[in-house]
């Protein structure tokens, strides 16, 4: 739990009765490559923290073109907010690109933790507000970037996935293909970058 305290305490102090208390409803659990968190069609029913691996977050087009929205790697945290809170089928995926080991919290144990840790419902509140925030820039960039300056937001935001993601998947994060992801990559070399 080191590594999921360690993220708390950097947003808010907690006591140890605190800690124990929210300790008491997580739960750990480790998923294999390519096994999925949440699947679309399916209610998102948990808030995940990843201690060890990488995940994405996608949906599929009409056309069965996948679309990257988020990666979740150590120190992240991933759901499908819509699905999570409005208990809704989910049209997005969540799959692993790792052996992960996570931390998971259920809704209603969310909901209790709010009420009875009230520093749970503040950690949450500036942890949702972050993750809004990237992905409005992220919104802002798809309109008003090119495809070089997306993938140098990239790698500002994923520094430590840049090398273990496949083209593919970072491409695909980025709209575009993974040859004209190679092509920006070498561009980029050239620049010295």
């Amino acid at each position: 739990m080191q590594s999921l305290f360690k993220e708390f305490e950097e947003i808010l102090p907690l006591s140890a009765e605190e800690s124990e208390i929210i300790e008491s409803k997580i739960r750990f659990s480790i998923v294999k490559r390519k096994g999925f968190l949440l699947k679309e069609g399916c209610v998102c029913k948990h808030y995940t923290f990843v201690i060890k691996g990488c995940f994405k977050m996608y949906g599929v087009d009409d056309r069965g073109f996948s679309h990257n929205i988020q990666f979740a790697a150590e120190g992240d945290w991933i759901a499908d907010i819509g699905s999570f809170y409005t208990q809704t089928a989910s049209k997005l995926n969540i799959e692993a690109l790792e052996y992960s080991e996570i931390y998971q919290i259920s809704q209603p144990d969310l909901y209790w933790l709010f009420v009875e840790v009230n520093k749970v419902n503040r950690m949450f509140k500036v942890i949702s507000e972050s993750n809004f925030v990237e992905i409005q820039n992220r919104v802002l960039q798809n309109f008003s970037s090119t495809a070089e300056q997306r993938y140098l937001s990239f790698l500002e935001q994923y520094p430590h996935l840049s090398n273990r993601l496949p083209n593919t998947q970072i491409a695909s994060y980025l709209g575009i293909t993974p040859e004209f992801l190679s092509k920006i990559r070498k561009g980029l070399s050239k620049k010295g970058l």
